[in-house]
């Protein structure tokens, strides 16, 4: 984590968070939604950069997270069900009909990317951790 790249991801993952939560509280969900996918889709960014490798679109970031981090057991199972859910939520939030995302839904999202987030800053912790420790 000690990349200032993986920091400003991090950082930029949080302010989606925050960004995300006014939004639900304003009574805007669709977009509190994809705000909620954003601070997914960078802490992935941020893992991925962790070991160098970046993507230029979703949908590769969104694979790259399955293959490098999921497959190997590295990572739940359920966190990459998460983005993808995200992810299908904010094109819905994004290009679907005006109030097509309620404020359950959206407030699910976001509990769901706190957590999310939460689950790859403890894993980018624990890899610095083991590093120093080798």
């Amino acid at each position: 984590m000690n990349s200032p790249g993986v920091s400003e991801l991090l950082e930029k993952a949080e302010r989606s968070l925050s960004a995300a939560q006014g939004l639900l509280a304003a009574g805007f969900p669709d977009f509190a939604a994809a705000r909620s996918y954003y601070a997914m889709f960078y802490a992935t960014e941020a893992l991925l950069l962790s070991r160098d490798q970046s993507f230029s679109k979703h949908s590769a970031v969104i694979a790259a997270f399955g293959r490098e981090f999921v497959k190997p057991g590295l990572l739940s199972q359920s966190l990459h069900r998460d983005l993808l859910e995200a992810y299908d939520l904010r094109n819905l939030g994004d290009y679907g009909a005006p109030h097509a995302i309620d404020y359950a839904v959206a407030a699910q999202a976001l509990e769901k990317a706190k957590a999310f987030c939460a689950a790859v800053r403890e894993f980018l912790k624990s890899s610095t951790r083991n590093q120093l420790l080798s």
